[in-house]
């Protein structure tokens, strides 16, 4: 494909990520205006629209509220202002999923860089667009941050999808070109880059299901205390309406805690709160029905939910140890490699996600709420590392023990060979021809 169809295409994947992302928030916002306000003021519609936008991208946002709002609601003067930085990740989650799809496109297309190049440029242009007509007083971001961090969030999984579709499709080009003189010097290293991307997309994707549903067993669970935060909301048929649509714009944000969760450090809840397997701590929460399935207290139960990661470790490391193997690579050092790799890049992917879905969401106490990254790398690394080493350094004849064949040998390498003993069942797809009386 042209180079200059390539870039248009790359253009115009970019300018449909933006406006549908801020669609999703403009839209509502304009019900809003038009339904529930009395008087309608049409020159702050586009400002609130934005803010929450560049929220939804990883951006802090710094409410300094008017002074005749915290007479009339009775707030204290240190209250006024404070920041917002917890992000509703669905925001976050649609964009860089399109950017995956533009990257994978444009290497599909053979030019790549100038599909990356594109869609990143009319991105950061569009973001520098929202962030110029975005300023109001109540709701104030970082102007470089407010261009910077949405950027990234579409051009960082871009690029990177469009090296891995590269590395595993091109026929030619640079990064085809590493990947043929990476798998042409040594053999029994060929396959390790490929088994430790496999490996961490393998854990992490696990992991996140894993929250996923636990955050939808504790809805169902506590689905009583939800509708009793929704009734004491007060809200009427729209409102009920927005409200939900924010809580389903957070829900990525929960299932990282749910990830969290299950990993062992479990959550902040603000200052002096957490919820966590083995124990939980729950203060004065906002009244947001989302966050009713916090529960009370939990059981030592619970606890026994170290063992998903140590599982997912080992699924990871199966998968690698089978793939090495089929290639012949039966070293310790390729497979401690893959092992450490795993490990790392799993406790780094579920750092990045716990550090998305932490922050503010108001003053005082509530100022730390989500996971800390540094805690979850830590167990998720420890756990993957585990369960992977338990099948990628467990000897060849343990394994094809533990898979149900022959148990090995005294010298343990593995069963008798039986390759010589054949039975003569006839031609393959018939019964064997019966003696004669």
């Amino acid at each position: 494909m042209h180079r200059l169809t390539v870039a248009l295409l790359a253009a115009v994947d970019s300018v449909v990520a933006a406006a549908v992302g801020v669609t999703a928030v403009l839209a509502p916002m304009t019900l809003v205006w038009v339904f529930g306000l009395a008087a309608v003021d049409w020159g702050a519609l586009w400002p609130a629209s934005a803010t929450i936008w560049q929220l939804g991208h990883l951006v802090p946002v710094e409410i300094s509220l008017a002074e005749d709002y915290l007479v009339h609601a009775g707030v204290s003067d240190d209250a006024a202002t404070f920041t917002v930085s917890l992000a509703p990740l669905a925001f976050t989650v649609f964009t860089a999923v399109a950017g995956i799809r533009s990257g994978i496109r444009a290497s599909r297309a053979e030019a790549w860089m100038t599909g990356a190049l594109s869609g990143g440029v009319v991105f950061t242009a569009l973001a520098l667009a929202v962030a110029l007509t975005a300023a109001n007083e109540t709701a104030a971001t970082d102007p470089v941050l407010a261009v910077v961090a949405p950027s990234l969030v579409y051009a960082v999984p871009l690029v990177l999808a469009a090296i891995v579709t590269e590395w595993r499709e091109a026929a030619e080009g640079p990064v085809a070109d590493v990947r043929d003189r990476a798998e042409g010097e040594s053999g029994r290293w060929s396959e390790v880059p490929g088994e430790i991307a496999r490996g961490i997309a393998l854990s992490v994707s696990a992991l996140v299901g894993a929250g996923a549903l636990l955050v939808a067993l504790a809805i169902t669970v506590r689905i009583g205390e939800i509708l009793a935060l929704y009734q004491s909301a007060h809200v009427d048929g729209l409102g009920a309406v927005l409200l939900t649509l924010g809580q389903f714009a957070y829900l990525p944000t929960l299932i990282v805690w749910g990830m969290s969760f299950v990993a062992g450090p479990g959550v902040l809840l603000g200052t002096g709160a957490a919820a966590a397997p083995g124990g939980t701590t729950v203060g004065v929460l906002p009244g947001i029905p989302l966050l009713g399935v916090v529960p009370e207290a939990t059981s030592t139960w619970l606890l026994l939910l170290v063992l998903v990661p140590i599982a997912v470790g080992a699924f990871a490391g199966w998968v690698a140890r089978s793939r090495l193997a089929t290639s012949g690579v039966e070293e310790w050092a390729p497979r401690i490699v893959t092992l450490v790799g795993i490990a790392a890049g799993a406790a780094g992917a579920v750092a990045m996600l716990s550090w998305a879905a932490s922050g503010s969401i108001g003053p005082g106490r509530l100022a730390e709420v989500g996971p800390e990254a540094g805690a979850v790398a830590l167990a998720v690394g420890l756990e993957v590392f585990v369960g992977a080493a338990i099948l990628l350094l467990s000897p060849r004849g343990a394994l094809a023990w533990m898979a149900g064949a022959d148990a090995p040998d005294a010298a343990g390498f593995g069963a008798p060979d039986r390759a010589s003993e054949t039975v003569d069942l006839g031609t393959r797809g018939e019964r064997p021809t019966p003696p004669l009386d």
